[in-house]
């Protein structure tokens, strides 16, 4: 293996060494096939704090809305999006030059650029649009809840919302 420096945030110079997989192609295919895109356990533990801290009725994964948000509560047009934080690439210029081989490094950029595609047409649509990142909901459940319960206030009555995304690094 050769050694590759590469830039942190900082323009530093490290050193990153790549591990080779230990799994065949066919066993890493088989392990990423297994991954849910929808009603998991993050998503699980949120819905029922939402549900109990929430009076209002939301639906859950909608089609019919542009960007499959996770929670929609169609009264107030606020749509809830769940971001895995490494799908969505939660800091992800900080660790792209770790990924193993482009498609994944590319997958990952795709979707931070159609996360950003979403947030702004369903803007522009009249929608209020809420993303939590998933080390958040470990980290503090209520606070995000709270997040939520803030952008269900009416037009006149809504604070800025701390911690909304604003994706500006995109690709990164």
């Amino acid at each position: 293996m050769t050694k590759r420096k590469s830039r942190n945030l900082q323009s530093r110079i490290h050193k990153a060494r790549r591990k080779p997989d230990a799994l065949t192609i066919q066993q890493r295919s088989a392990r990423m096939s297994k991954i849910r895109a929808t009603n998991t356990a993050f998503e699980a533990a949120f819905a029922r704090a939402l549900a109990s801290a929430c009076p209002q009725p939301f639906d859950q994964n909608c089609r019919d809305i542009f960007g499959k948000p996770d929670f929609v509560f169609r009264p107030y047009k606020v749509c809830v999006f769940l971001d895995s934080d490494f799908w969505h690439g939660w800091q992800f210029p900080r660790w792209k030059h770790k990924m193993k081989n482009d498609f994944w490094r590319g997958k990952i950029i795709a979707n931070r650029r159609r996360d950003l595609r979403v947030n702004r047409k369903l803007r522009q649509d009249g929608w209020r649009v809420v993303r939590i990142w998933e080390h958040d909901i470990q980290r503090s459940l209520p606070r995000q809840i709270e997040r939520v319960r803030l952008a269900l206030d009416p037009p006149g009555d809504r604070r800025p919302i701390v911690g909304d995304l604003e994706m500006s690094s995109v690709p990164g």
